[in-house]
């Protein structure tokens, strides 16, 4: 374990404190002070000369340089961390060391120790997967420290533990997850996609893709798992982990936070909306996720009570955030955010404008946040109440000069998801270096070499919070399969739509002044091009800072995940914020697809707040 260095991080950018209080929750509690982190990279395998056979002559494998290892959580002894990684370069059979290659599960100790062979990795998965090809992503421990989910499987030692020497290859299974999605059970079931376990080990939840209106669109799940032996219906008919009792995380009384009353529109930003669900809180009382913006262009993160749908906005800042892992005592979270960078300012920089727009250009804004595999992306530490007012947490990995190799290197980004440790002391993430295309070539950002061993461009990182006292860890409670704001999923259904308000022209009142006039129009006999605008006239929501002004937004679905948006805004902040938020002559007009994030503008974008310019990001970078 290599020591990079200590730091005592700072609170985040001052200039993002233009927050409009009516939109934050629980600003009235003192914001937590910085603390004492110290930052260490965890050992991995060593990299192999090529990728040739037999270039490889570590007893227990080699990396390929260039692939990502993804860590996940820790297992529940809270000394090792469970990762994906790409073996390559091994020798063939019938060499005993043919078995690392391609992707496997590995444990990584996080104690200094190593196994008994000498190494402070361990594959799991090396030598069983024969004709089964692993997924790479979200590696998660439950908490009986037999069984490890990744991507859409689940690794098992039988009654061993994972990181004994008892479990060995002959020991391991690896049973497919599987969702029912057709009424007769038949066929491989629904695509699902990043997955968590529920904290009581017996429930889970997912995403899964589906196309609306021409659109792609992406909804939330929570069912109970359930091992079926020997599957009647489906496929595969080998034992297999099935999903059941299955709620679509969707209010449908209140699919969006806009409604419309007559000629009003109306605004409740605490209406759950499940974009993309992202995890559970530590005590599995409440399910996170990425929810519809309650501030222009500004995606956040939510959490909503799995019982009662009460909702919490945790993140306000105008950056963009992602992955976020809640402490076990629910007192702290860590998020994945751009924040820092810059990225997004040019889009949700001016804070206060309600999302009236967004119902147009959401998908397109949230594209914005990564330049293909490059992610803008740096942990960060916020406790329970999350951002509010002047407080936005504390940077994890803030220390150094940003020096090649650093952890502030800006060329290193954080990939999904970072996790605490059991006892709420320490926590995991991953990196990866920025490669061609995202620099290089064509584009003005120079590669960098890696000054990793081998040159690898992936890494694991802890944080140690060295000031707190480990927490004891508690039992969680199985919660009901109910979830009561949820819509119930009977395998066959199809996925619900969310319901946006009719073409016509509306009135939104702000909470403390103004108004703003909203037209809607769609395409004719196309539903899926939508154009709205919106004339704010001293329009606020805290009766601190004023709008006014005009936005105009039209997006154009090119493909299903191809959209393209004609923007038009000359928008202006006075009061306590002083700003602008104004498009170039001709407007601006940008494509980005939501499965690719390159981004490809004509025009301009820029917002300037109390004299500072933020513009949005070259093409193609």
């Amino acid at each position: 374990m290599r020591l990079q260095t200590a730091l005592l991080g700072p609170i985040a950018w001052a200039i993002a404190s233009n927050a409009n209080p009516a939109l934050n929750h629980r600003n009235d509690i003192a914001p937590s002070q910085p603390e004492p982190i110290v930052v260490t990279e965890l050992p991995l395998p060593p990299v192999a000369p090529n990728t040739k056979p037999g270039s490889c002559t570590h007893r227990t494998g080699c990396l390929d340089r260039t692939s990502s290892v993804q860590s996940g959580t820790f297992l529940p002894d809270g000394n090792h961390v469970v990762a994906s990684a790409n073996f390559t370069g091994a020798p063939a059979s019938p060499n005993p060391a043919s078995i690392y290659t391609g992707v496997q599960l590995i444990l990584v100790k996080t104690d200094n120790t190593t196994f008994p062979n000498g190494d402070p990795w361990k594959c799991i998965t090396c030598g069983v997967l024969r004709n089964h090809t692993l997924g790479a992503s979200y590696p998660q421990a439950f908490k009986d420290g037999k069984r490890i989910l990744i991507e859409t499987d689940i690794v098992s030692c039988g009654e061993e533990l994972l990181s004994s020497e008892k479990c060995t290859p002959e020991k391991v299974y690896i049973h497919p997850i599987r969702w029912d999605n057709k009424a007769d059970g038949s066929g491989p079931g629904g695509t699902i996609r990043e997955l968590r376990i529920h904290p009581d080990n017996v429930h889970i939840g997912f995403n899964s893709f589906g196309i609306s209106s021409g659109k792609i669109d992406e909804y939330g799940y929570f069912g109970r798992l359930r091992f079926n032996p020997s599957p009647k219906t489906g496929t595969p008919s080998a034992p297999r982990y099935d999903i059941v009792n299955v709620t679509i995380l969707f209010d449908k009384h209140a699919s969006l936070p806009f409604s419309v009353n007559g000629s009003n529109l109306i605004f409740e930003p605490d209406t759950i909306t499940v974009g993309e669900f992202r995890g559970f809180t530590g005590s599995g009382k409440e399910v996170t996720y990425v929810g519809s913006p309650v501030e222009s262009c500004n995606i956040d993160l939510f959490a909503a009570d799995l019982t009662t749908g009460k909702v919490r906005r945790l993140t306000s800042h105008p950056e963009y955030t992602d992955p976020i892992d809640v402490s076990p005592d629910d007192k702290w979270q860590v998020i994945l955010d751009t924040r820092g960078t810059g990225r997004q300012m040019f889009l949700a920089g001016l804070r206060g404008i309600p999302p009236v727009t967004d119902m147009a250009s959401v998908t397109v804004t949230a594209s914005t946040r990564n330049n293909g595999a490059r992610r803008f992306f740096e942990p960060w530490l916020l406790d329970h109440d999350g951002d509010r007012g002047g407080y936005f947490g504390q940077k994890i990995n803030a220390a150094g000069d940003g020096s090649p190799g650093s952890i502030s290197d800006p060329n290193w980004n954080a990939g999904a998801d970072p996790r605490w440790s059991p006892d709420g002391t320490r926590i995991v993430y991953f990196q990866n270096l920025v490669q061609a295309p995202a620099c290089g070539g064509r584009n003005p950002l120079p590669c960098p070499n890696s000054t990793e061993q081998g040159g690898r461009t992936s890494r694991v990182m802890l944080a140690h919070l060295t000031s707190r006292e480990p927490i004891e860890q508690q039992d969680v409670e199985t919660v009901s399969d109910e979830v009561p704001w949820g819509t119930p999923y009977t395998p066959g259904d199809k996925m619900p739509e969310r319901s946006y308000p009719g073409a016509g022209n509306y009135t939104l009142t702000g909470k403390k002044s103004g108004s703003a006039s909203v037209s809607i129009a769609y395409g004719h006999n196309n539903p899926s091009i939508m154009t709205v605008g919106a004339t704010y006239h001293n329009y606020s929501d805290d009766e601190l800072s004023f709008i006014s002004g005009s936005e105009k937004v039209k997006s154009t679905p090119v493909s299903v995940t191809l959209n393209r948006v004609d923007w038009f805004s000359d928008i202006v902040s006075t009061g306590k914020q002083k700003g602008t938020k104004k498009t170039g002559p001709g407007g601006f007009h940008l494509e980005i697809d939501t499965m690719t994030n390159i981004f490809n503008a004509n025009g301009t974008l820029t917002t300037t707040i109390d004299g500072e310019v933020f513009k949005q990001p070259a093409n193609g970078t």
